[in-house]
């Protein structure tokens, strides 16, 4: 049997891009950035596939709308417009209008900048998960995607693993609980093993491919 420690290297090896790097996202502790976060956390909320997700995001970045201000102040024809090149048709009207309806409240409530937001809930997750829901189309499901996200620049939110993370770790006979998941990576790996893990809990990386390449190790 493959060592655990082996298994998440070859799975850091192979996956190793968080789904916000994917997206284009260099993500910092910054307005922008963590915007940018939430906007690709509102379009992987829905029933759609995380790679066309992942386009519709970088179309929407590469329109330059990457602040509340610049979201909102683009029409909702351009919003569906810059969906639509990325393929993120079946719900592109309506998630078109939840990320107007989302950048006015972030403006109004956090004056753009979600910092505030991690502040306010002053290193409670379940207050956090109850401010990002406050977003439209951003519900448990969401709240979990940003917060395992943003694990890799708010530290006191590591180790956030959630449901479809642990998931991935029992695929690979990993442990699956947050605490002895961190124990097989460096801290600033984390985010990147959970994201990792996703996609094995999502059927993008084999999870057999994976324990036998850490075997032969």
């Amino acid at each position: 049997m493959p060592n655990d420690r082996n298994v998440a290297r070859v799975l850091l090896d192979r996956q190793g891009r968080t789904y916000a790097e994917e997206a284009g996202i260099g993500l910092a502790d910054r307005p922008g950035p963590l915007y940018q976060l939430l906007v690709l956390t509102t379009l992987l909320s829905t029933r759609i596939r995380a790679g066309v997700a992942l386009a519709a995001a970088r179309e929407l970045f590469a329109a330059g709308y990457r602040s509340p201000q610049a979201m909102e102040a683009a029409s909702w024809q351009d919003r569906v417009d810059a969906l639509g090149r990325g393929h993120y048709r079946r719900y592109d009207e309506r998630t078109a209008t939840m990320l107007g309806t989302g950048a006015r409240l972030c403006l109004d409530r956090w004056h753009g900048d979600l910092r505030r937001l991690h502040r306010e809930a002053n290193g409670d997750r379940a207050a956090l998960r109850r401010l990002l829901t406050e977003f439209p189309g951003i519900g448990p499901t969401g709240a979990d995607i940003f917060l395992r996200e943003v694990q890799t620049v708010w530290a006191d939110v590591r180790p956030y693993a959630d449901r479809r993370t642990l998931t991935g770790a029992r695929r690979l006979g990993l442990p699956a609980n947050p605490g002895g998941l961190a124990g097989l990576v460096g801290e600033a790996d984390f985010g990147r093993l959970a994201s990792a893990l996703v996609r094995v809990a999502l059927g993008q990386e084999s999870a057999g491919e994976v324990n036998r390449t850490a075997a032969a190790r």
